[in-house]
């Protein structure tokens, strides 16, 4: 690390601390210095946790026309520093330019939502005439900040995923500790540096980075809620470590999509190309395992295998890329060996399969079971596999017992059909004639059993960041 790499700094009550120690962040694809990412001390988190309580009256006070005027002038000023923040992206995580200028535009599209919801945040009225204690008397639910919010984010969505928990909890009045993936310091570091200049107030946003701190932050009595997305893995950690406090978890899925019959064939081809190899597989809704009937499968193979060969693969900074690489070496070692584990156990490569560096191959294979590693666990790589079905209700039955359940795609012209897969899918969401990948920011968005608790997107995420508390009047 020379004195040139840019050290990120933390931000705490207000102030920039310089950490002790860093880890180097690289380009994934071309291997160079990005940054120096800090590594927070114990110490250091506990002066965050102590300036989000410090400044949780502040955050509570301040009115909701002045949290939404702070949200959208972050959005503004993230629109001017659109094209900075995506090259920042692309080089630090690998992510293709298009998609990195994409998740700006999403980002800022979260923001705005937020700051349309903090001025939308009410309770209800409360009959109690119901019985006899309760005539002549007024009851209200009223809702209130729940307090300090611990934000924990990965790095395959770093701008638009922070947005989607620290602006919803500053539209409700909280604070937040957010620990950001080292892997992305330095973009979220930028975005940090809008809401500062913006004129955040001191404590209300607060951010530490490593991985020592993060048992800690999930842990500490101090937090009052727990936002999380990322592996099923530590989000178990997390539910097991938290005790009583409330939890939000967006966690893995296979990201399971059926194509019938009776499908735009062309249509869902290209669409599960696009949507799983895109963010090189890198998303918990990635496509991985396409349901196809049959009668159509060598059709949709072939038209599958077209459109994955017509993308673009290489350099995340060239505006023409469609898949960069993944976020380092030893995430795409893993994913080729899933792929050779499966080929020795009689998987097929219809495409791909191959590995440069921390750039893979999109890849499209058949013949998979579906106790392969690649068909029943989240792969989080740009690979896909076809497996044919003759009964539909067998796949909405392997779908449904399944350990994951985030997001189900189905492509089908039968209204029947789509409503019998509504009422049969256990999953958090069914996307008729789109893929599991499908999302717009303001929609709830969430899984069911190993993917997850709760439900983003402002509206909803803003429910489960405040606390409702009852108010009976005796008049």
């Amino acid at each position: 690390m020379s004195d040139m790499t840019p050290r990120v700094p933390m931000l705490i009550g207000g102030q920039w601390r310089e950490a002790v120690q860093h880890d180097i962040v690289r380009d994934p694809f071309r291997n160079l210095i990005v940054c120096a990412s800090p590594r927070s001390t114990l110490a250091d988190l506990d002066d965050a946790l102590e300036a989000a309580v410090a400044a949780r009256d502040i955050a509570a006070d301040t009115p909701a026309f002045e949290r939404a005027a702070l949200l959208r002038r972050v959005a503004s000023r993230l629109t001017k520093e659109c094209e900075a923040l995506a090259s920042c992206m692309s080089a630090e995580t690998g992510k293709a330019l298009k998609d990195a200028r994409a998740e700006i535009s999403r980002s800022i599209e979260t923001l705005i939502i937020s700051a349309e919801e903090a001025v939308r945040i009410q309770g209800e009225h409360v009959p109690l005439d119901s019985a006899p204690m309760g005539v002549g008397k007024l009851a209200v639910m009223l809702r209130f900040p729940i307090g300090v919010v611990a934000a924990i984010t990965p790095f395959n969505a770093p701008i638009n995923l922070v947005c989607h928990k620290i602006g919803p909890a500053i539209a409700a009045g909280n604070t937040v500790v957010l620990k950001p993936p080292p892997q992305a310091s330095l973009t979220v570091h930028r975005l940090v540096e809008i809401f500062v200049g913006e004129g955040i107030a001191p404590g209300v946003l607060n951010v530490v980075y490593g991985n020592e701190v993060g048992p800690a932050l999930v842990q500490d009595p101090r937090v009052d809620f727990i936002s999380f997305t990322g592996s099923t893995r530590v989000g178990l950690q997390i539910k097991q470590s938290c005790g009583l406090r409330r939890v939000a978890l967006e966690l893995g899925g296979i990201g399971p999509v059926i194509v019938h019959d009776d499908a735009d064939i062309a249509e869902a081809a290209v669409m599960c190309a696009r949507n799983s190899v895109r963010l090189a597989g890198q998303s918990c809704v990635s496509v991985q395992i396409v349901h196809v009937h049959r009668s159509v499968a060598d059709r949709f193979a072939d038209r599958l295998v077209r459109a994955v060969r017509a993308m673009k693969v290489g350099d995340p900074l060239d505006p023409e890329t469609d898949v960069g690489p993944m976020i380092d070496e030893g995430a795409a070692r893993r994913v080729e060996s899933w792929v050779a584990e499966a080929v020795s156990a009689g998987a097929l490569v219809l495409t791909g399969g191959s590995r440069e560096g921390a750039l893979m191959q999109p890849t499209v294979m058949t013949q998979v079971r579906p106790d392969m590693k690649v068909a029943c666990e989240e792969a989080f790589g740009p690979i896909v596999s076809i497996l044919p079905y003759d009964d539909v209700e067998t796949v909405f039955d392997a779908i449904s017992e399944s350990r994951f359940g985030l997001q189900c795609g189905l492509f089908t012209r039968a209204l029947p059909l789509a409503m019998r897969a509504i009422r049969r899918l256990r999953t958090g969401g069914v996307i008729l004639n789109g893929t599991s990948t499908w999302r717009v920011d303001g929609m709830p968005y969430g899984g069911v059993k190993d993917s997850g608790i709760g439900r983003e997107g402002p509206r909803y995420v803003i429910k489960e960041m405040t606390e409702e508390r009852l108010a009976v009047f005796n008049i």
